[in-house]
């Protein structure tokens, strides 16, 4: 989420055919503003990356997909945790994350009129409630708000639970907002961006967001039925 762009629901955009071909695409704002995102394209899921985690010298916590040299740190393996296509997950029957982040969860959807077990089914989608997550182009937590994203929600750190999940939440109840409380257009908005859902009037036919939309759907029904 994502991990997608909260500009995409105020202005149109520009996207560069060449970079989207490469799994990456090129947006520029009407401002001037250049961010990426990856949007898959059809039959292409996401791939795991390495990460590493580490503290430079004066402390500050830092992640960086390049080995640090000269300081101790932690490799990180992570991406979208429901975004790839040929998951070996069982969705119906992995274990669910009920109780991490509970009241942060039913307070904040709660106050902006989401389903709570939507909530804890795009946490546990885009990064299986890990706090620390961070996806091969930059995206954040545990909803994974790219930087971008992060900073137009007023989101001063990504990696805080209750920031992150306030910022994703706003997202997501805009998008909720725009598709007439649809959870699959808002939920593939999510993944792939609202331009795609509006070039293909309804879910793209991206293979990585109609597995997304369908393994979402799987996870908010197990969570209501858990509350």
């Amino acid at each position: 989420m994502s991990r997608y762009v909260f500009s995409l629901v105020l202005a149109g955009l520009l996207v560069s055919a060449t970079q989207a071909e490469a799994g990456v695409r090129r947006i520029e704002h009407p401002d001037g503003r250049v961010e990426y995102t990856n949007i898959a394209p059809a039959q292409k899921a996401r791939v795991v990356n390495t990460y590493y985690k580490y503290r430079t010298g004066s402390g500050t916590l830092s992640f960086s997909d390049t080995k640090p040299k000269g300081v101790k740190y932690e490799e990180i393996r992570f991406d979208c945790f429901a975004c790839k296509v040929h998951s070996g997950v069982n969705w119906e029957t992995t274990p669910l994350f009920q109780e991490r982040y509970q009241q942060a969860i039913d307070r904040i959807a709660a106050n902006h009129g989401v389903d709570k077990s939507l909530v804890r089914a795009v946490i546990h989608a885009e990064s299986a409630f890990n706090p620390q997550a961070r996806s091969r182009v930059g995206a954040q937590g545990l909803m994974q708000l790219m930087p971008q994203t992060a900073a137009e929600l007023g989101v001063g750190n990504a990696f805080d639970p209750e920031q992150n999940i306030d910022g994703g939440v706003r997202y997501l109840a805009m998008l909720l907002d725009r598709y007439n409380k649809d959870v699959r257009l808002a939920t593939a908005a999510y993944n792939a961006g609202p331009g795609a859902v509006a070039k293909y009037d309804g879910v793209p036919p991206y293979a990585e967001t109609q597995a997304y939309v369908k393994r979402i759907a799987i996870l908010q029904r197990r969570y209501q039925a858990l509350d």
